[in-house]
């Protein structure tokens, strides 16, 4: 199951090389947060599987609570093989994370350990705060405000992302200062690449995305462009909130012209600027961290392999908010 979930294998087990491994984003970012710091990014490689272990667990457990039957383009683990041993499987993901990560060569795992826990907390208060959303209304005193989304998606998504930056920072040996201020830049851009899975949500190309078109309004999701659409106050918002209230389920053609009232009312440009935000503070983070900035690389580090790898993260912050997938 596990090997299914993480896109290696069929149903039956059988090695799938069609199979989805995902985008590979928070092991990259575990590695070259190594590299960045002046280390061999082998070093990392612990950190780097135990923030992909545990966010295959996530997914898992994610599509049970959504009721998703697909995740990336075949059947969620939990309709493969049952509910109770999707649930069984994530926790068995997330225990072999923790093991691989205490089983890390080196004098700090127990504080890249502490790290991950602290992570994970985030990433399940985050969980429980984005379902507590569902039962709030679209409008009214009650509202999900879009404030308030940024900081479920800090949690949700953004503390992992920050957390890969900061094991492969741990593992490299950098200091405290540098290890935290690699965590807030990764947090900073998961706040920019959950903007952008929200704009895809909407308005993304279903061939590419897998998802039907509208399909975060097809479900009702509560998400960033929805939000700031509702707020703008406008005619278009007005009409926008008086649709969605009005709807139990929204099919095709409405979820059509609830777009275009999105947009209208400013929830497309809005969200685009939030990720431009975000992606603008996790590179100056990233630069305070890193060679020239105020970060301070351990002794013997290799300042021309740090100074390649911090290009590198910095263009993977680009690549991921231009993103169509």
């Amino acid at each position: 199951m596990a090997a299914y979930g993480l896109g290696w294998a069929d149903r039956g087990g059988t090695p799938d090389p069609d199979g989805s491994e995902g985008k590979g984003v928070r092991q990259t970012l575990a590695v070259l947060g190594a590299e960045a710091v002046g280390a061999d990014g082998a070093v990392a490689v612990p950190g780097a599987v135990a923030v992909e272990l545990v966010h295959t667990f996530s997914l898992l457990h994610d599509d049970i609570m959504d009721a998703d039957a697909l995740r990336r383009r075949r059947p969620a683990v939990w309709k493969a093989y049952g509910t109770g041993p999707g649930v069984l499987a994530g926790d068995a993901l997330l225990a072999q994370a923790v093991t691989v990560l205490a089983e890390a060569p080196g004098h700090r795992t127990g504080e890249a350990v502490r790290n991950l826990c602290r992570a994970l907390n985030d990433l399940v208060s985050g969980q429980a705060e984005d379902l507590r959303f569902e039962e709030r209304p679209w409008r009214g005193p009650g509202a999900v405000r879009p404030e308030q989304y940024r900081s479920m998606a800090e949690h949700k998504t953004g503390a992992l992302l920050g957390c890969a930056l900061a094991l492969g920072a741990i593992l490299g040996g950098a200091p405290e200062r540098t290890v935290a201020t690699l965590e807030r830049a990764g947090r900073h851009l998961g706040l920019a690449f959950q903007a952008v899975d929200d704009l895809l949500g909407v308005w993304g190309d279903p061939r590419v995305t897998g998802k039907p078109v509208h399909a975060d309004l097809r479900q009702g999701k509560k998400t960033y462009p929805i939000l700031v659409a509702l707020a703008d106050g406008g005619a278009a918002a007005r009409e926008l909130g008086a649709l969605l209230d009005s709807v139990g389920t929204i099919d095709g053609e409405t979820a059509e012209h609830a777009a275009a009232l999105v947009d209208a009312a400013g929830g497309r440009t809005g969200t685009r600027e939030e990720a431009r935000r975000h992606l603008d503070a996790a590179r100056r983070t990233l630069r305070e961290a890193l060679p020239g900035g105020r970060g301070v690389l351990p002794a013997g580090s290799g300042i021309l392999a740090a100074g390649r790898a911090a290009r590198e993260l910095d263009a993977l912050f680009t690549h991921l908010l231009d993103r169509t997938w």
